[in-house]
């Protein structure tokens, strides 16, 4: 209260000039449009009340409002036109009277947020000025709302010419924290009052009923008011009347309002839906988009655009242009999942595409109906995974591999010391092949009635289908393109469908006076790429975000999504530990996505609750390193290296790049003295990895040991043995953070996303500058990747096999 109580006296400071002469009407009139005090009713009268309410307009909206007061409904006498947008707004209020004319003109400006805002505005004055002995004014005001139930408003108003001046207190409370009813009351007090003379009100506003709000007011000149609104959308009516002590007629206000969507009972319990909210997959869809210029789609907008259509009284169904999607098949997974739910509601799915195969018909198998272009096809052969091997190629270069595995599934290093996939590697990809291709079957048969001997002749005698035997085989429903889409709705439905993109969702046209104060907030923050300090998941930057959102009290839970191969063990603790740190203060909810395996489990392992979808790789609980080393290469190419030591084992590992290769090589293989050193690290770094597993998931040494050992998991094993808890997604991740936050399942809240995502795409603006691809200015992730591997030639890292990473390399693709 001291600080609000020092605002007040600074609004009224600053009206607090030495001039000679008055200016400007009282509060109770230059406001007599309103239907309430500033702060206890939508947002008031634009800024021409308190400039700080245009914190809370986020869409252009304008209101022209009248009185009978000083002559007939038709006469206009009395007028006034208001317009706000966000942060900024005008006014233009009219009088004429006794044979005078007066025009007052304000422009408004507010900056904040939505639990504290300031804002001044300028009037200036045109007309009869002298006569009316008008001047210029300023006003200062500001608005506090530290939570849903108060909001208290100060503003202070002085003229620039003379000594006239005053301040202002609008004070509301909600009992409900809604925008159902509030109770209000202001104080005007100008300079030449003493305190207990000022001019006041009180009362009362309603809405009962979406968009019908219901006032009453009591003036402290036993002056009363009633007032009804009724919003239609974007476009609303009300009207005021004012009565004496005796309750006789005094004047009637009137007003209309056009542009800003508003709550309203006609779309949410009349109006018969008659929208197909439209998304374009055929643009990627990724963990993060740039703040400007970008088009792509992130996978929690996706998410909780379905979510909003599903409660948008407006939209009967959605349609998806699935055309050329490039989005990994775990992502895919969850937006499937969320359209079940919005199945679920009685609304309808119709998806296009242009051509399928295993993962993105899975995908469109969801649909109430499937659309296939005329010349389109779907390919369905099943799921394969393998590896080249190059370990005889390094033989004829003369580049030699020491690979210290002493863990055996972990084969990171496979496609280097072997010509074929070890037993424990064939047997670990045969699981993940199985239950994935069990997954697609199951959710495929589901959506589609197809017996399993249906689907396994689909998959292992026909394999590939024309537009034609699509429609044949029941896969697809209908031939057309894309640009037919609202025939084909109207053919689906029996009656025509509008299109509106996911921005027009009832949702995000809202206004936002229904909440008061900031909404609880939940960070979702997220880790993509190889575990390293610099590159990657970029360890360093993004375990200061993890403490950022730690000590943020506004931030009530953790949503932690991981999207790694693994890498360096630093890169991964430095993240880990800060995420332990976290736990300790607020939820931490896990959520991994299509690989969150070694160093990328390890970033996983302190979360309260970890979350992977069933096709999720996880695991690869172990340790593995190695190395190059000259084999006949030296010879080969000519080049020749010497030094001088201090230091029994000061050159271990020494080696230079082979030049064009660019490859280190060490000078010769390892002895076997220094052999054993390497595998004491690595065995301590194991049994280190075994117990923070074994700790974080409060198992026993032993039990984490017969399921690590370096063995990757799906998803749903991983759950079945302990390593996660839930099967689901970021969605699934969110709610689990609003239930353990206390915020609530129901209740609003508000996300917010690290690292902070970029202005906008640099390499994009120059490629389309230069005229070359984008790909061709950024480094491919397998390179980027490489480099890594060679960077920390015979550490042990916590790392997966190449071929594991495609997941990673297609997000990082999808960027492009």
């Amino acid at each position: 209260m001291k600080k609000l109580t020092l605002i007040f006296a600074l609004c009224l400071l600053l009206s607090n000039k030495i001039y000679s002469q008055p200016g400007f009407d009282n509060y109770h009139f230059r406001n007599d449009f309103l239907m309430a005090s500033p702060g206890a009713m939508k947002f008031g009268l634009y800024g021409h009340d308190n400039p700080a309410l245009l914190n809370y307009v986020t869409q252009p909206d304008i209101m022209f409002a009248w009185s009978d007061q000083f002559g007939g409904f038709s006469d206009f006498e009395r007028w006034g036109l208001f317009l706000g947008m966000p942060n900024m707004g005008f006014s233009m209020m009219n009088l004429n009277t006794a044979g005078m004319r007066i025009r007052d003109y304000r422009i408004s400006a507010a900056h904040g947020n939505k639990t504290f805002g300031i804002g001044a505005s300028f009037n200036w004055s045109r007309g009869d000025t002298d006569l009316l002995e008008r001047h210029n004014s300023v006003t200062v005001g500001t608005l506090f709302r530290p939570g849903r139930h108060f909001s208290l408003g100060l503003t202070g108003t002085t003229v620039t010419k003379g000594n006239n001046y005053e301040g202002v207190v609008d004070l509301a409370i909600r009992p409900l924290g809604n925008e159902k009813i509030a109770i209000f009351g202001d104080y005007a007090l100008r300079n030449d009052m003493k305190f207990v003379n000022g001019f006041w009100s009180a009362g009362v506003a309603v809405e009962a009923l979406p968009g019908i709000r219901i006032t009453g007011r009591y003036f402290d000149n036993n002056f009363y008011t009633f007032g009804i609104e009724f919003s239609l959308g974007r476009f609303g009516i009300f009207t005021q009347g004012g009565f004496n002590k005796n309750f006789n007629h005094s004047h009637n206000i009137y007003a209309v309002r056009l542009g800003a969507y508003d709550r309203n009972i006609i779309d949410d319990m009349v109006r018969k839906p008659k929208y197909y909210t439209s998304f374009d997959f055929s643009k990627p869809i990724r963990y993060q988009k740039f703040q400007l210029f970008d088009k792509a789609n992130s996978l929690i907008e996706i998410l909780d655009a379905i979510d909003a259509a599903a409660e948008d009284p407006r939209t009967s169904g959605i349609a998806i242009n699935a055309s050329s999607m490039n989005i990994s098949h775990t992502m895919l997974w969850e937006v499937r999942e969320q359209l079940k739910k919005f199945r679920e509601t009685g609304k309808k799915v119709v998806i296009f595409t242009d051509n399928a195969s295993m993962n993105s018909y899975h995908f469109i198998s969801v649909a109430d109906k499937i659309v296939l272009d005329p010349m389109g096809s779907i390919v369905l052969p099943g799921y394969l995974e393998g590896s080249i091997y190059l370990n005889k190629t390094l033989e004829k270069i003369g580049i030699g591999v020491n690979e210290w595995r002493f863990y055996e599934y972990k084969s990171a290093l496979e496609i280097l010391t072997r010509e074929d996939m070890s037993e424990e590697d064939s047997e670990q990809r045969q699981r993940i092949i199985d239950q994935r291709y069990d997954l697609v079957k199951t959710d495929i048969m589901a959506s589609r009635g197809f017996t399993e001997e249906e689907y396994e002749r689909l998959i292992n005698e026909i394999v590939f289908f024309t537009a034609k035997d699509a429609v044949e085989h029941i896969l697809v429903d209908e031939l057309g393109r894309w640009s037919e889409i609202n025939d084909i709705l109207e053919g689906f439905e029996g009656k025509e469908k509008k299109l509106i993109g996911k921005d027009s969702l009832q949702r995000y046209q809202l206004p936002a006076d229904n909440y008061w104060g900031e909404k609880p907030k939940i960070a979702v923050i997220y880790a993509v790429g190889i575990c390293a300090m610099e590159a990657g998941i970029k360890a360093r930057s993004l375990s200061k975000d993890v403490a950022k959102a730690r000590k943020q009290k506004d931030i009530k839970a953790i949503v932690f999504r991981v999207e790694s191969p693994g890498g360096s063990p630093l890169a991964s603790d430095v993240v880990a530990a800060e995420l332990l740190k976290a736990k300790e203060e607020k939820p931490v909810i896990i959520t991994q996505g299509s690989i969150a395996a070694s160093g990328g489990y390890w970033l996983s392992m302190y979360g309260d609750t970890i979350i992977a979808a069933p096709n999720t790789v996880t695991g690869s609980i172990g340790v593995i390193s190695g190395s190059f080393y000259n084999k006949g290469v030296k010879e080969k190419i000519g080049y020749e290296t010497d030094f001088v030591k201090r230091g029994e084992f000061a050159d271990m590992g020494f080696g230079l790049f082979v030049p064009l290769l660019n490859i280190p090589i060490m000078d010769q293989k390892f002895t076997e003295e220094e052999e054993d050193i390497i595998k004491n690290v690595i065995t301590s770094m194991y049994n280190d990895f075994i117990d923070k597993v074994a700790n974080a998931r409060d198992q026993e040494y032993d039990d984490i040991d017969q399921i690590a050992r370096g063995r990757v998991w799906t998803g749903d094993d991983a759950k079945a043995l302990g390593l996660v808890d839930e099967i689901g997604g970021l969605q699934k991740a969110i709610e689990i953070a609003l239930m353990k936050s206390g915020i609530g399942i129901d209740e609003e809240y508000q996300v917010v996303e690290y690292p902070k995502p970029g202005l906008f795409d640099f390499t994009g603006l120059l490629s389309r500058i230069t005229g070359t691809k984008t790909q061709d200015i950024k480094e491919d992730p397998v390179i980027e990747h490489l480099k890594f591997r060679m960077k920390h030639n015979t550490e042990p890292m916590l790392i997966l096999p190449l071929e594991y990473m495609n997941f990673y390399f297609n997000e990082q693709k999808a960027k492009q």
